[in-house]
């Protein structure tokens, strides 16, 4: 009987392509791991399509035995996960063979962030660089707009250098970002962000009117690079040489650090891990639970100052 294994894989990764908007590389990775999990399950003269759990079990124990990490396992079932719901969904299988199994425990990193006070520091030495009227100002400009978009609203850097021009003619206090999958979500904007975005709009205008030929770009952070906008390891650069101006380590700060920071202090003061998740664009709360050390520490906070039995403990200290 012939193994329609690759075939059905090939419709699996269209699948995801055209009903899911997975990026490209995001389907490269289903397409190596599904192969590698095939691949396995042929040495045994066992079909990708007909594998039960005890099979996947065995592939997977397989990966932890070669010294694969946690997270690695975790991806490759997260690929099987995928693979035999498309299966299920399609009548091609009466069942889904990875419905018990277990992830591999891990244990999750915290993220890096930075504190208030740090940001604070960057954001000032950004503001008084903006105000600076020697040449470059745009350029300062530019920036101050870059981390006061990055940090009222968490936004990944790719969603952020890529802004459209038309951002500039949005009035009000909120901001529509296009994520991944081609996903929208709807962010506040703080003041601060408003005004150092609409003084960069002003100049930018401003530079691009005074131009013999000008031309003007689609996108709210125009380069000459092959996308047209600014790519994002020159905000990353200059974001560490920023850094250094201000007096803070530079091997700290990322724009990847700032959408964390951003997230981090929205929960120690108090926002519904919920929220944090729509705001990030999340798909799901998993990945967003990676803060949950900031809301164990409020909560404990809360505890220790409003409890009635821990007053009462103070009391007697």
């Amino acid at each position: 009987m012939r193994d329609l294994g690759h075939v059905h894989v090939e419709s699996f990764l269209e699948m995801m392509s055209a009903e899911r908007g997975a990026a490209a590389n995001t389907l490269q990775s289903y397409e190596r791991d599904l192969d590698d999990v095939s691949s396995f399950l042929k040495d045994r003269s066992i079909r990708l399509t007909e594998a039960a759990s005890a099979d996947l079990a065995a592939y997977l124990a397989s990966l932890a035995r070669k010294g694969f990490k946690p997270s690695s396992q975790a991806r490759r079932l997260a690929a099987m996960r995928q693979f035999y719901k498309f299966l299920y969904a399609e009548g091609l299988r009466t069942d889904d063979p990875t419905g018990i199994l277990d992830a591999p425990k891990k244990g999750r990193p915290l993220p890096k962030t930075m504190g208030v006070e740090e940001v604070g520091r960057l954001l000032a030495q950004a503001e008084a660089e903006a105000e600076d009227a020697a040449p470059g100002q745009l350029q300062r400009l530019r920036m101050l707009a870059l981390l006061e978009l990055l940090y009222a609203t968490g936004m990944r850097v790719s969603e952020l250098v890529s802004l459209p021009a038309r951002v500039l003619d949005q009035e009000g206090r909120f901001l529509m970002i296009r994520g991944k999958g081609n996903k929208e979500r709807l962010v506040p904007l703080s003041q601060s962000a408003i005004s150092a975005l609409k003084s960069y709009g002003r100049l930018l205008a401003a530079e691009n009117a005074a131009m013999k030929d000008p031309q003007e770009s689609p996108w709210l952070f125009p380069a000459a690079s092959k996308e047209g906008y600014l790519p994002r390891q020159v905000f990353a650069r200059d974001l560490k040489n920023l850094a250094i101006r201000a007096g803070l380590t530079p091997s700290m700060i990322s724009p990847h650090v700032m959408r964390h920071a951003f997230a981090s202090h929205l929960l120690a003061n108090g926002a519904d891990l919920r929220v944090v998740q729509e705001l990030l664009g999340h798909s799901d709360i998993s990945t967003t639970q990676i803060y949950t050390h900031v809301l164990e520490e409020r909560l404990q906070q809360l505890v220790q100052t409003h409890h009635p039995l821990a007053k009462q403990a103070k009391k007697h200290e």
